[in-house]
């Protein structure tokens, strides 16, 4: 902050005055005036690093030249909808082009701004269309701060408190490292868990009959970059078909290439009957969607659901710029590529420091776990040490975990190799301090 003009300081400092704490409070507050590809430039005149692309939004890169300049065409043309009150090419095209990279039959689309509000629209069309009552989710997974998304979110309880929903929802384990007992098979450990623990559901709690949908993160995001084996998310699928569930996969996080495939339901061969996507769809721009196929949402009818920004025509047209710069410059290959990489350098690092405890990954959606050396105890505190330490460095990670002990090293796709060695240089130096 000494770097800072004195306009600057006194506009940070008095910034409790005017932005609610629970907004304006997050790690690191970093004052900025521009961003270009994987930098943000700071007020005080150095140039960041960005590792984490807006929270898994930015996955273009900030202000690609291509999304740039397809929001000025649109805003030369349209503003403002609302959609079905007027329709507009935008927000059609950009339909008929996510049809060709989804899933198959996930073809229809309701379109909103932001990630809670997709999961709203899944769990409401479930319902709906089932006519029942209850949704399951799974421990750990966090799925949006409204009230409805919050009733399915445990990845923090604090984010809960005094909130706890009206309405019953039911939670089984999610397919965590910790439950894992020491030489077992996580492909065969943690569906034949699952078999269990949802036999014991049904058995104790709620009847099958009476679930309308299943909710998960196909990678578990906010609660600490968990990748579940592949057999569990099967097991998942073939659990909500023997009962008539629908399967609802939050891919706010996961989806438009962060795993290396557009979405994490191709990366781990599964498709859910609806998806909740936001985040990387438009470079920055609030734009989500709630997707399932033409059969489910027919039976969604007019005034049950609404919206009045949702399906902007400046954002479908910035995401439809977004869809062509991934397909255009490989940007799915590179996120293979580059995410393998950082694996190897991470896991060369995990050897060499003991306050490394994990690193895990797909793509360039990368976590890694700290810990205290001397208890072996998640740690928190270091991983704030270590963040403040590469921000000193011009280098920007963010956390999650559930006592955020895991750095979020979630960079634009567009990443170069010499872009993540020198942030994973900078990591390393910092390791060597703590």
């Amino acid at each position: 902050m000494e770097k800072l003009e004195p306009d600057w300081v006194e506009l940070v400092d008095s910034i409790g005055n005017f932005l609610a704490p629970s907004m304006a409070k997050d790690h690191p507050n970093l004052p900025v005036v521009k961003a270009e590809g994987c930098y943000y430039y700071g007020a005080d005149g150095v140039k960041y690093l960005d590792f984490t692309s807006g929270i898994a939004v930015e996955n273009v890169g900030h202000r690609h030249p291509k999304v740039v300049q397809a929001i000025k065409d649109s805003v030369d043309h349209l503003v403002h909808g609302p959609s079905g009150v007027i329709i507009y090419e935008s927000i059609l095209k950009l339909a008929q082009e996510l049809q060709t990279i989804l899933p198959p039959k996930l073809d229809n689309f309701f379109f909103a701004n932001s990630g809670t509000e997709a999961i709203e629209g899944a769990m409401k069309l479930a319902k709906h269309v089932t006519k029942r009552q209850y949704v399951v989710s799974f421990t750990g997974c966090f799925h949006g701060r409204s009230i409805g998304s919050l009733s399915v979110s445990t990845s923090k309880s604090k984010y809960r408190k005094y909130l706890q929903p009206s309405w019953l929802t039911y939670q089984l384990p999610y397919a965590h490292p910790d439950y894992l007992p020491e030489g077992a098979d996580p492909e065969v450990f943690f569906p034949e868990k699952l078999e269990k623990d949802a036999a014991t559901l049904f058995k104790h709690q709620v009847t099958p009959e009476e679930v309308a949908c299943m909710i998960v993160e196909p990678i578990l995001g906010e609660g600490g970059y968990i990748i579940p084996p592949k057999a569990w998310l099967k097991k998942v699928r073939e659990i909500c078909d023997r009962h008539g569930i629908l399967l609802i996969f939050d891919e706010v996080q996961t989806g438009f290439g962060r795993t290396g495939n557009w979405f994490a339901a191709q990366t781990f061969d599964v498709k859910p009957d609806i998806m909740a996507i936001a985040k990387g769809i438009a470079a920055g721009l609030p734009l989500s969607a709630t997707v399932a196929s033409k059969e489910l949402m027919s039976q969604w009818p007019l005034g049950s659901h609404g919206t009045t920004f949702g399906g902007n025509p400046i954002a479908c047209a910035a995401a439809r710029a977004s869809l062509a710069v991934i397909q255009e410059e490989k940007l799915l290959d590179n996120t293979q590529a580059m995410g393998a990489y950082a694996l190897k350098r991470l896991n060369e690092m995990k050897e060499k420091f003991p306050v490394v405890a994990d690193v895990r990954g797909i793509g360039l959606m990368i976590g890694i776990a700290l810990q205290d050396v001397e208890t072996g105890e998640p740690s928190g505190a270091k991983v704030m040490e270590v963040l403040n330490k590469c921000l000193e460095k011009g280098v920007l990670f963010y956390l999650c975990g559930n006592s955020g002990e895991v750095i979020r090293m979630i960079p634009p796709l567009t990443i170069t190799k010499e872009q993540i060695d020198h942030g994973l240089d900078v990591l390393e130096e910092v390791l060597e301090t703590v």
